[in-house]
């Protein structure tokens, strides 16, 4: 989906395939055709964009066979789909019954996480839309943060580095510029939008920059316009957006929101908590360890790493961070100019719901994927973007 800002730039919105669970090149075709383009025909549009992500797996099989490049690009462009942005976090096993704190394996550390970062900006650059000369792509925040020395930093910024200088010699080879977002999450090395300002100003690439997840950045307590300011006035750019809402619990001390919360804690992916003190921010790595005892304080709100859906926040006594994404997009595309051109919608949780809540087939899935994307083409058109055909 397009939206034309108020100065005459375009606004990518896109939904993130990662709610889908396919590591091989047939996986992806068969998602093309079994749900993005479903969700494009109920919202009623020529053009969806969709953030595709692609495996180790399916990334290689593009990488060494043209061919195969060639027909994953047909089929996007014949199912009426577009794709702008990647979604580069998760390298394999997304869609494993367990992956937890796998998903931050290989991190930038690795020359594997170079590599495989490197082939999907040569895969992106392919893929863009013949009008697009811009795409970017999300990637983890350096690495969990433990172990994780200053000698692993000085690591992972050279490769960091070297991909800035690969992403230079793609824009002179194609004419089309891939951009890469560090993605600040709880528990990681960069778990803020603060934190990730010394790392980026060491590489100090406009190449380089900060894909702000809204799920991430409610979580960790951050305040949009803080946020947003900091990073602009380090001169650091926002690659891309995710568009999510987190869990949120006013009362953690109530039996009833503990039964609650305990009730999202499940055995697929992390789901970080944190709340604020007056000693600074506190968390555990998992939703069960908050929930079954003392870990944390509970006399503030606790908030969850928990995408739930944007249009259906989950049943009192608990809520959603919508308020913060609203916030956070109205500082991003609200202004004068667009602080980012890519926006994309990432609720990967839908299968970890809730028994009561997880859709129960395909069509349910499409029918809530719309949802959110008109939910959040309504917020683009109250600040002032209108929709492109």
């Amino acid at each position: 989906m397009r939206f034309r800002h108020p100065d005459g730039s375009t606004v990518h919105l896109a939904y993130c395939t990662n709610v889908h669970p396919a590591e091989t090149l047939g996986g992806v075709l068969a998602q093309l055709r079994d749900h993005c383009e479903p969700v494009r025909r109920r919202l009623g549009r020529d053009r969806l964009g969709i953030g595709l992500w692609l495996a180790r797996d399916a990334a290689q099989a593009l990488i060494t066979d043209p061919g195969s490049l060639r027909t994953l690009r047909a089929e996007v462009d014949r199912r009426g789909l577009e794709v702008v942005t990647l979604n580069g976090f998760p390298y394999e096993g997304f869609g494993a019954a367990e992956v937890k704190y796998r998903v931050y394996q290989p991190d930038w550390t690795r020359p594997e996480r170079l590599a495989h970062t490197t082939d999907l900006a040569r895969l992106l650059s392919a893929l863009l839309p013949d009008d697009v000369t811009e795409g970017s792509v999300s990637t983890l925040p350096l690495a969990w943060r433990t172990p994780f020395d200053s000698r692993a930093a000085d690591t992972a910024l050279a490769a960091l580095t070297t991909l800035a200088e690969r992403l230079d010699a793609l824009e002179e080879l194609t004419g089309n510029s891939i951009r890469i977002g560090l993605e600040p999450e709880p528990g990681c090395t960069v778990e803020t939008t603060a934190d990730a300002i010394a790392p980026l100003t060491a590489v100090s690439s406009p190449r380089i920059g900060v894909c702000v997840d809204t799920c991430h950045l409610a979580t960790s307590f951050e305040d949009p316009h803080t946020a947003l300011d900091a990073l602009g006035a380090a001169g650091i750019p926002v690659v891309k957006a995710q568009l999510s809402a987190a869990l949120h619990a006013e009362h953690p001390h109530l039996p009833e929101v503990r039964a609650a919360l305990a009730a999202f804690a499940e055995p697929r992916f992390l789901h970080q908590t944190r709340t604020r003190t007056a000693a600074g921010l506190r968390g555990t790595d998992d939703l069960p360890e908050a929930v079954s005892g003392r870990a944390l304080p509970d006399g503030a709100p606790w908030r969850a790493h928990f995408h739930v859906p944007l249009h259906a926040p989950p049943e009192p006594p608990l809520t959603s961070t919508l308020p913060v994404l609203r916030t956070t997009l109205a500082q991003l595309v609200g202004g004068p100019r667009p602080r980012t051109h890519h926006l994309e919608v990432e609720t990967y949780t839908w299968q970890a719901l809730p028994a009561g809540r997880r859709p129960r087939n395909r069509a349910r899935l499409a029918d809530g994927i719309a949802a959110e994307l008109t939910l959040a083409r309504d917020l683009l058109t109250d600040l002032g973007l209108k929709e492109l055909p």
